[in-house]
């Protein structure tokens, strides 16, 4: 069980810094958010995955920063598949999302 939290950790801490990084650099972000309807949290969310990836990579040595960020990241992914449901996109576009749930969610629950 151990070899599995510690990749499913790294594809977190992998999938949220890559992620982040291009919400806060990438042009094309700007449009997402927009499209979200939540252009003004656009920089917020890119700033609180980078932070978050860090914890979760910082949760390797204290877990209470895994609990938290792999937590913070479950909640953050439920309303990330809630708001592509409102915005009524193909279910293939909540699956990375709800993918991240799953992971984060295990994480959490093993960090426990």
């Amino acid at each position: 069980m151990q070899l599995i939290t510690a990749i499913a950790q790294g594809i977190s801490i992998v999938a949220f810094a890559w992620y982040g990084t291009f919400s806060l650099r990438s042009p094309s972000m700007v449009v997402e958010f927009e499209r979200y309807g939540m252009a003004r949290l656009r920089v917020l969310t890119g700033t609180i995955q980078i932070l978050g990836s860090l914890g979760l990579l910082a949760g390797f040595i204290f877990r209470p920063l895994l609990v938290l960020s792999a937590g913070g990241f479950a909640v953050m992914m439920l309303v990330a598949v809630l708001v592509r449901i409102r915005i009524r996109d193909p279910i293939s576009a909540m699956v990375p999302a709800f993918a991240l749930l799953c992971i984060n969610l295990l994480l959490a629950a093993y960090a426990l």
